[in-house]
């Protein structure tokens, strides 16, 4: 990883320091850090001449490590052990791995929240942004369960909100177009059309239309088939028939049998064409109103835009619309209403919400004096303001982290009001402050003692050594007099060769680290004296 080859660290519980001359790497180191557990930061990382770069980081999880939950539901595997890699190749292709399972930068982002606390140079937390104070102040607090009832209250109310402005807009749209829909309704209503009407109407104008020439053959065939036709003459053959039958012995008798068949026929069919006859009888009248009733029900349709069949169907509807209209009011009203129980349901979720904040500020702001204290700022002032902001799912609060470096003196943020070396000692307060209560987080500060010295670095060293007890903290630092507090000490050293510039960290024995802090205390030239000016710091 650019001028790392290959590094192996295996950092132990308490206080580690890694000291080294600037420019040695100790920001590369963090950096690889950085890139391993999913961090936004340096883009490339892949040393020169090299295809790849690649980080991994081994963590020991206690049984109720947080990052146990975050592997269970991204449904990785649950290990005692955590292994996370992530390559870097030179095309800038990155890939990443837990436990030798494919992942993706998300979810080392969250596992990392749990398993890495870092302050410094490269610190992209937020604590001197106040638009992160808020979440800070949340988590100190422990208002999970407040922040989760007002957010599910707002999304209450805005869907309230949002129900009632979608009716107030379609009763709006409505009732601008209200006279059309009563006059439509009403012109449906006088007509009132049937389904298959118009089809029914067509076929009876087009019969009627026709009926006139139908009906003088139909006449003709009749009497065709009357007496003074057909029926006349069978009539006669029957009778001229039945007068040779005596004589004809029995020959005839078919042939009688056949007509009187026949006269029976065709009185079935003089009956069924008198019948078309009556049918196609029509009063005069009948044409002209078949035919306006299907001129209005096709005009109607034409006017609407919609077939003839489908006009009861087009009516229904705008008779809803109609009846959406008509009821608005009492709809508009229980709406109304429900926002209004939205919004009740929302403020006291958020006045308990503000509630719990101002509780967690009045107790951030007494561990921060606490704090402070030691850290040679008896006289310093941390305030939290907690001041009204537009409501969101957050609730209504804008907080924001303020100080005054003395009593009486102007308050104001972070970042405005303090020096230097007070800066690094009121984020190490508050760094403090704020992950007390975060169980197995190894915790990374980069340089937090910069811009002190003397005694007041001496009580920077101490606090850090105090917050390492029991658990894992790791300080780059250039005082001597924290480097001298650390449990453990690594020194991280450059070395120049012919083709390439290489970084290394090496840990240091008893000997070695009174070299180091001597050199620290003296510059280049290692004395005597700084030796056992050395021995002193590590010795008080």
């Amino acid at each position: 990883m650019l001028i790392i080859d290959r590094l192996e660290l295996a950092f132990q519980p308490g206080l580690n320091v890694l000291t080294g001359e600037t420019g040695a790497g100790k920001s590369i180191l963090l950096d690889s850090l950085g890139f391993v557990l999913g961090w936004r930061g340096r883009a490339e990382l892949v040393r020169q001449g090299a295809e790849q770069g690649e980080v991994t980081a081994w963590f020991d999880l206690s049984t109720d490590h947080p990052a146990r939950a975050i592997l269970q539901d991204a449904g990785l595997e649950v290990e005692d052990e955590l292994i996370l890699r992530r390559i870097n190749t030179r095309d800038g292709r990155k890939t990443a791995w837990v436990n030798d399972r494919r992942v993706s930068g998300d979810v080392l982002r969250a596992l990392s929240d749990t398993l890495v606390e870092l302050h410094g140079q490269h610190d992209d937390r937020g604590l001197l942004n106040p638009r992160g104070h808020r979440q800070m102040l949340d988590a100190f607090a422990g208002a999970e369960g407040e922040l989760a009832t007002t957010q599910a209250a707002w999304r209450a109310l805005s869907a309230a909100r949002k129900a009632l402005a979608a009716a107030e807009a379609k009763v709006a749209e409505t009732r601008a177009e209200e006279d059309y829909l009563r006059h439509a309704v009403a012109e449906l209503d006088a007509l009132s059309p049937e389904a298959g009407e118009e089809a029914t109407l067509d076929a009876q104008r087009r019969l009627m239309q026709s009926a006139e020439k139908i009906r003088t053959d139909i006449v003709r065939a009749h009497e065709a088939l009357g007496l003074q036709g057909a029926e006349g003459l069978v009539n006669d053959a029957s009778r001229w028939l039945q007068g040779a039958a005596d004589k004809a012995e029995g020959q005839l008798d078919p042939a009688l049998t056949a007509i009187e068949a026949m006269m029976l026929s065709l009185d079935d069919a003089q009956r069924a064409i008198e019948t078309c006859l009556d049918a196609l009888t029509f009063d005069p009248f009948a044409l002209e109103q078949a035919e306006e009733r299907l001129f209005a029900i096709r005009g109607l349709a034409r006017k609407h835009d919609v077939l003839p069949d489908d006009l009861r169907g087009f009516a229904d509807d705008l008779r809803g619309r109609l009846a959406v209209l008509d009821g608005s009011s009492g709809d508009l009203q229980a709406l109304a209403a429900q926002v209004q129980g939205a919004q009740a349901a929302y403020d006291a979720a958020a006045a308990n919400l503000r509630a719990k904040r101002q509780g967690a500020a009045r107790k951030l702001d007494l561990a921060m004096a606490a704090e402070l204290a030691p850290l040679k700022m008896e006289r310093a002032v941390f305030t939290t303001e907690i001041t009204d902001a537009d409501s969101g799912p957050d609730g209504g609060d804008a907080v924001a982290f303020t100080v005054a470096t003395n009593p009486g003196a102007p308050t104001g943020p972070i970042n405005k009001i303090a020096s230097g070396g007070e800066l690094s000692r009121f984020l190490l307060a508050l760094k403090v402050c704020l992950t007390q209560e975060a169980d197995g987080l190894t915790m990374i500060f980069d340089e937090i003692d910069r811009g002190v010295g003397g005694a007041t670095a001496d009580a920077v060293g101490r606090r850090l050594a105090e917050l390492a007890q029991g658990g894992q903290v790791l300080v780059v630092t250039h005082s001597p007099q924290v480097a001298a507090l650390g449990g453990h000490h690594w020194r991280v050293e450059k070395h120049q060769r012919a083709d390439a510039t290489l970084s290394t960290v090496v840990r240091l024995d008893a000997a070695a680290r009174i070299d180091e802090i001597a050199r620290m205390l003296s510059g280049d030239t290692v004395t005597d004296a700084a030796r056992e000016a050395a021995k002193a710091l590590i010795k008080a």
